[in-house]
């Protein structure tokens, strides 16, 4: 077996063995295969679609590719993956409300990717917060503070590590096939006793249609239980942000904003419920979703939760007071700039994708591999779908390093978002569960 020979086949359109598979990603974790190799691998899969046998067999060899985990701890060792969107930062406030109510949850991470924002770099926008972590250090924060939010490290799915790195730079990120090896290996790899999928679909998702989305979670669903991993899915709406904010910085600020003050209403506290309701349910710790959805919302309104993500920020590195300080401890931007509604109505329609880039484009994501993030630039106040507008009023407000990015900023956003003159249709959280 060589690459070019696994290549040659991916280009006519045959399908790998398990062995073929196998063989790729021992190469793209021992670096026998190059680049170039990868980026060749990427695309075919993309353009290809695999069969259920391949994706398992994809999945399984990324997550052996390095160590796999395995716990002994007093309760449920559960994760959820969100497979990416636009100002969502549920994982911030669902992990410390799952460790909360006596589980565990070892939850391995990305960085943005595409137009979404990553998980690890919102929580590295904490001062002296690092997400690298070694085993045995996550392994104690984990046992410590019940929960432990961090990058996949070198042994962590190595094969998955270079595939994702070349992905977010050859436009190959949507393809199915790799996005379920990508997020399955890693999850895999962290010796899970259940797993809960949030399948986004929508303008700020990667998938845009229901079609796609129901596609993605099934094909998740199927991988995940046949690489032996208990696995559900909820497919949710990403057709305006989580939470009113996209940006590193200013989405912790929303997220803190949940665990401090006792309000669980809005989306995000929808979606943690809801999602975390779901991972009761699939450990046996509640007899629906509902009943499971409500022992969140009350361990985020009691401050269980955000004394569990204080501990958790603080084993990480970051301060010791961030729960009590964070509003001294967050960065802010230079530039403060307002998005004038172009008229009066009601915000009918948001292009997520498009907020999304705008941040990427103002230093909040990355161009190119390799590339540093600004932690405090990005939107805040972003209005919802259905909200009241007056021609000039800000439907968001931009956080930029400059006014040249600023004014770039607004220039863009002038057009993603729509203003009606009758109120729209809104959407639901939660359109359906699969599994």
């Amino acid at each position: 077996m060589d690459a070019r020979a696994i290549l040659s086949r991916l280009r006519r359109g045959e399908h790998l063995t398990p062995a073929e598979i196998a063989w790729f990603a021992d190469g793209l974790a021992s670096g026998a295969v190059g680049d170039a190799q990868a980026g060749a691998f990427a695309m075919a899969m993309c353009l290809t679609p695999r069969t259920e046998e391949e994706r398992v067999a994809l999945t399984i060899a990324m997550r052996d590719s390095g160590d796999v985990l395995s716990w002994d701890l007093p309760g449920p060792v559960l994760d959820k993956h969100s497979t990416g969107g636009v100002g969502d930062c549920v994982s911030l406030l669902l992990a410390p409300a799952m460790a909360a109510l006596g589980t565990f949850v070892p939850m391995v991470s990305g960085r943005g990717l595409g137009h979404t924002g990553g998980t690890l770099d919102k929580l590295e926008a904490i001062p002296g917060l690092t997400t690298e972590i070694d085993e045995d250090r996550f392994r104690e924060i984990t046992a410590e503070a019940g929960c432990a939010i961090v990058a996949a490290s070198e042994h962590t799915a190595p094969a998955d590590r270079r595939l994702y790195a070349v992905r977010d730079v050859t436009s190959t990120v949507e393809s199915i096939d790799l996005i379920c090896a990508s997020i399955l290996s890693k999850k895999l790899a962290a010796g899970l006793d259940t797993l809960v999928l949030d399948v986004k679909v929508g303008s700020g998702a990667f998938m845009k249609t229901m079609e796609d989305a129901l596609d993605l979670a099934e094909a998740l669903v199927d991988t995940a239980n046949g690489a032996g991993c208990p696995t559900s899915a909820l497919i949710t709406d990403m057709n305006q942000p989580c939470v009113p904010a996209v940006g590193n910085a200013l989405e912790v600020m929303e997220v803190m904003e949940a665990l401090t003050c006792g309000d669980t209403g809005g989306i995000l506290c929808d979606l943690t419920g809801d999602l975390g309701g779901e991972m009761l349910r699939l450990a046996g710790m509640a007899d629906t979703r509902a009943e499971g959805s409500e022992m969140v919302l009350q361990a985020v309104a009691s401050g269980a939760a955000a004394e569990r993500f204080g501990r958790m920020v603080r084993a990480m590195g970051g301060p010791g007071d961030f729960v009590d300080r964070w509003r001294d401890r967050l960065g802010s931007a230079r530039v403060i700039q307002a998005v004038p509604a172009p008229e009066a109505g009601y915000l009918s329609a948001i292009d997520g994708e498009a907020l999304g880039n705008a941040v990427v484009r103002l230093g909040g994501g990355r161009m190119r591999s390799g590339d540093r993030i600004d932690p405090s630039v990005g939107l805040s106040d972003i209005a919802l779908l259905g909200d009241p507008v007056d021609a000039g009023a800000p439907l968001a407000i931009i956080h930029a390093d400059s006014d040249d990015a600023a004014e770039h900023a607004a220039e863009v956003l002038s057009r993603a978002f729509t203003v009606s003159s009758e109120v729209p249709d809104l959407p639901p959280a939660v359109y359906r569960s699969v599994g």
